[in-house]
């Protein structure tokens, strides 16, 4: 009995400790404890709940980490209908909007302006100030209950903080993935051959949808809330209202401001037009309403969207122009990715002939036909996309364009997967594209480092039928490599002859002999498996420790690792269900590659800290990065409050250097990194001089890695 009164105590100590410390890192930038003890206490706590299941918390912090998945959301009707915004490009709109709301109040009245956050709306309900039901705004009238997923947001409070709130009211806001969770996600999907998303709005509302929790809670979303719905909240102005929910624990951002005059509201987007590309995610305009929420039943709505509120959104670069052909690509992974290729356009500054058109889906809901004019924007994006079509310029007869059914370079015919968006080539044997990619993955620095081979070469040992698999690299002879060429055509459009000479082909087998003293996960990186990468297969090489435990571990056994969902496990098992690839396997055992994790010396000097790095250095970046993970630290890609030193070597970046200082982020030169740790390392403990020379050299050389859209 006593146990029990001690375990639920310390439950509850837990659960308000963990509370405490999400609250203040994700909404006051706050750090209370090292990572390393917030992690302790919370493995802490999932064990006492795994022991004493009646004790658990409904708002426990261990559900951020996601629960279980669901096949199907439910479908759930709304309260009070989520209506759309009204919305404008114009500001002689908002005059005439302004106006239209004096003739139809004679009260006075100011407003409230706030960032119109590009993400996906979702509304929350609280029961005596815990979260009970999270929903989509779906057709409006009802949507998706997503409830688990949103959980898993860590800036979403799961119980309230302080008093003062309804027994139960409703909170709307937008989810949305910030622009590092962004790239990293990206940077993932590259890695393992999948398509990218266009943008920050549609990786947020496919995360959201996802049907395993886990998975939602491994891609960083974020919620700002802006709505307070419900008889009971009293407080009649809309600034007051959020100002009480950043109160309860809700994070309602410091950008909204109140504006006296339609000049205040002028100034105020003309601040954020420019202001926007500096914010750490995505916003698309300025909402602004009525600040006295007593008008708004007054002021009314129309059948879709309030008389009191408008949303004034800022102008992508956008340019009409000819849809030539649609041509597809196919990834190493056998990803179909369909691509417009238009009539050259200036946009932007640069010259657009190429743009994603993603799947399938997207094709169809826009009804893209080739011959039609079509709009192309960038917006704050990156890579062109094409968002609409100019019906009006269409000419007769252009028939209805249906998606391609067998694969463009070997004529399998295609694969859709359930829940999946993108169609496959299935034939990864067979394809020559999936072939080559595969083989130039292998090579690639981040998996085998194979620095004297690259996309060229690799290419024309395919065209010759010397390399067909990854484990032909390893056959290859000196007799097999010399005099062999090729003329190609470069960039510029000259044409020049590819050939291997004496020292070439002594570079190429140096590089292979070389690859073989790499560790165990960056062979399983290499292979290729699809899901599987450069982070999943270190995770995977730990776990299992041998290659032939990860062949034959169950599907049940892999979905017991952290960070391996039921996609990963699946992919994994049915990679090694055929032959070929266990046959490639014995193949690159035989030639002496390395099979057997090794558990790295270093001591834990750098403590689970997360890291960025920025600049040049006396080795290469690479190696500076393993140096860190060597000794414990964490990497992350761009700064932000959860960074806890920047790493600059020459030429670092100013905006980074300038963002660390505005955030007291210590900024750690090389020679001060190596005292952190004890010392410098030997200039062999990761690479030999030679690799690091060389990884120096690509990345001159390669400074961005080629796309679709260069």
């Amino acid at each position: 009995m006593e146990n029990l009164a001690w375990a639920k105590e310390r439950i509850t100590e837990l659960t308000g400790l963990l509370e405490r410390y999400t609250y203040a890192y994700y909404q006051e930038d706050t750090s209370l404890v090292s990572d390393y003890e917030f992690d302790r206490l919370l493995r802490e706590l999932e064990e006492l709940e795994d022991r004493y299941p009646q004790f658990r918390l409904p708002y426990s912090p261990t559900q951020r980490v996601g629960g279980e998945p669901v096949k199907n959301f439910k479908t759930v009707y709304h309260t009070v209908p989520m209506l759309s915004l009204g919305n404008t490009y114009s500001r002689e709109d908002l005059t005439e909007f302004d106006a239209r709301l004096r003739k139809l109040t004679d009260q006075p009245f100011d407003y409230v302006c706030e960032l119109k956050y590009d993400g996906l709306s979702i509304s929350l309900t609280y029961k005596n100030g815990v979260l009970t039901q999270a929903l989509t705004r779906g057709d409006g009238s009802k949507g998706d209950d997503v409830t688990g997923n949103v959980k898993t947001i860590r800036s979403v409070p799961l119980r309230l903080k302080q008093n003062g709130y309804p027994e139960q009211f409703e909170i709307r806001g937008e989810v949305l993935m910030p622009k590092s969770s962004f790239e990293a996600l990206n940077r993932q999907k590259e890695e393992i051959g999948e398509p990218l998303f266009a943008n920050t709005r549609n990786a947020a509302s496919g995360s959201l949808k996802l049907q395993d929790p886990a998975q939602v809670a491994q891609r960083h979303l974020d919620c700002f809330l802006y709505f307070l719905i419900g008889d009971s909240i009293t407080e009649p102005l809309h600034e007051k209202r959020l100002q009480l929910a950043a109160c309860w624990g809700f994070k309602t951002g410091n950008y909204y401001k109140r504006c006296a005059t339609l000049q205040d509201v002028f100034n105020y987007i003309d601040y954020w037009e420019k202001e926007r590309e500096n914010l750490p995610f995505d916003i698309d305009g300025i909402v602004i309403k009525v600040n006295d929420t007593s008008l708004w039943s007054r002021l009314g709505t129309t059948a879709k969207s309030p008389r009191w509120a408008i949303a004034y959104k800022f102008k992508a670069q956008r340019v009409l122009t000819r849809l030539n052909s649609i041509s597809f690509q196919v990834g190493r992974t056998g990803a179909v990715t369909p691509v417009a290729n238009l009539e050259a356009v200036s946009l932007g500054g640069t010259i657009v002939k190429r743009a994603s058109l993603h799947n399938a889906d997207i094709i169809q809901k826009m009804d893209v036909r080739p011959g039609d004019f079509v709009y192309v924007e960038k917006g704050g994006e990156v890579i062109p996309k094409i968002v609409g079509v100019e019906l009006s310029r269409r000419e007769a007869g252009v028939k209805e364009y249906g998606f391609i059914t067998h694969c463009p370079e070997c004529g399998a015919a295609l694969v859709r997967k359930e829940g999946e968006a993108g169609h496959y080539c299935p034939n990864e044997e067979g394809c020559p594209p999936q072939i080559k990619g595969k083989l130039e993955h292998f090579i690639s620095r981040k998996a085998m480092d194979i620095d004297s081979l690259g996309e060229g070469k690799t290419e024309l040992l395919y065209e010759k039928g010397l390399v067909k698999n990854v484990a032909d690299f390893y056959d290859l002879r000196y007799q097999d490599l010399f005099a062999i060429e090729k003329t190609i055509e470069g960039k510029d459009g000259e044409k020049r002859q590819l050939s291997f000479k004496e020292k070439t082909v002594e570079n190429i087998l140096n590089g292979i002999a070389r690859s073989k003293t790499r560790p165990f996960e960056r062979v399983l990186y290499a292979i290729g498996i699809r899901y599987v990468g450069e982070t999943t297969a270190k995770v995977l090489a730990r776990h299992f420790g041998t290659i032939d435990a990860l062949m034959n571990a169950t599907f049940e056994q892999l979905c017991e690792v952290e960070e391996v969902g039921e996609a990963i496990a699946s992919s994994v098992t049915e990679f090694f269900t055929r032959e070929q690839e266990r046959q490639i396997i014995s193949r690159l055992k035989a030639a002496g590659l390395r099979m057997e994790y090794e558990e790295k010396k270093g001591e834990n000097l750098l403590d689970g800290k997360n890291w960025v790095i920025s600049g040049t250095f006396s080795r290469s970046r690479e190696e500076m990065k393993r140096i860190v993970e060597y000794f414990g630290g964490k990497l992350q890609s761009g700064i932000s409050s959860k960074t806890d030193y920047l790493l600059a070597g020459e030429k670092t970046g100013p905006e980074k250097r300038k963002k660390a200082e505005k955030e007291n982020i210590p900024i750690i030169s090389e020679s001060e990194f190596y005292a952190m740790i004890g010392g410098e390392p030997a200039p062999d403990l990761f690479e030999s001089k030679e690799e690091s020379q060389s990884a120096e050299r690509e990345e001159r050389a390669n400074p961005v890695q080629g796309s679709l859209f260069d």
